[in-house]
């Protein structure tokens, strides 16, 4: 399929059906190619739980309010945002990187391209992501805020808004999945209507996880009704500057 087409074809399906089966290495095939998004600071702080197991499906349909998408979904992918493995994953980005710029930089370059890698993964990056109550995040404003009168910098850099980019990038990735599976010519519907803390329970999650989005998984009834999609004018969404 086409990109044009693929878009066509997601939509966000509230019943699947039984009879219709879904493979789960195609599903895991959607979720691997999902890890191709971008994320900030390629850091890839998420994690996709794959959902087959019917006990912990009957599980999670309550935890999303019983809605008929999780009810009849075959398998359900939980995506979650893993802020607390930041210096893990700094490490690993560093370590990957740098053997990049020893493979294929010019020799002459190499030691301040690393040097300057060192400095953003060993020490910008646990700057901005670690977490104290807050008082971080007000730290690295107020600095921000200060640096910002001389010269332009990045002023979201509250615990908040590092959070909030944790979960940007997510959802970089969820939608990724999506288009695949859509291309795979599976149906999904993305959920935020749930109790994060019983779909945590259910999946026995790690207490510093969050829960991005719930993707139901399956193949649409034959008989659902698909009208035009509601989007709000183009000329009100685009601007030309």
């Amino acid at each position: 399929m086409s990109l044009q087409e693929i878009l066509d074809h997601r939509r966000a399906v509230r019943h699947f059906d039984p009879n219709k089966p879904l493979y789960s290495t195609v599903v895991k095939k959607c979720i691997e190619q999902a890890t191709l998004a971008p994320t900030s600071s390629n850091l890839q702080l998420w994690e996709a739980y794959h959902v087959t197991d019917k006990k912990v499906l009957e599980k999670l349909a309550p935890a999303c309010l019983n809605q008929l998408t999780a009810r009849s979904a075959q398998q359900i992918v939980v995506f979650v945002t893993r802020q607390d493995l930041y210096k893990k994953h700094a490490q690993a980005t560093l370590a990957f990187e740098k053997e990049n710029i020893n493979k294929y930089s010019p020799t002459e370059k190499k030691e301040k391209r690393i040097k300057k890698l060192e400095l953003y993964y060993a020490k910008v990056m646990p700057f901005l992501y670690s977490r104290c109550f807050g008082l971080w995040g007000l730290v690295r404003k107020g600095l921000a805020q200060t640096i910002g009168l001389f010269r332009p910098i990045i002023r979201q850099v509250s615990e908040g808004d590092m959070r909030v980019s944790v979960h940007k990038s997510c959802a970089l990735a969820v939608q990724t999945f999506m288009l695949a599976m859509s291309e795979a010519g599976y149906d999904t519907c993305p959920l935020e209507g749930f109790d994060s803390l019983l779909v945590k329970k259910a999946l026995n999650l790690p207490y510093n996880t969050e829960i991005n989005m719930v993707i139901t998984c399956g193949v649409r009834m034959p008989d659902g009704v698909w009208g035009d999609r509601y989007r709000r004018p183009f000329e009100e969404t685009y601007h030309l500057v």
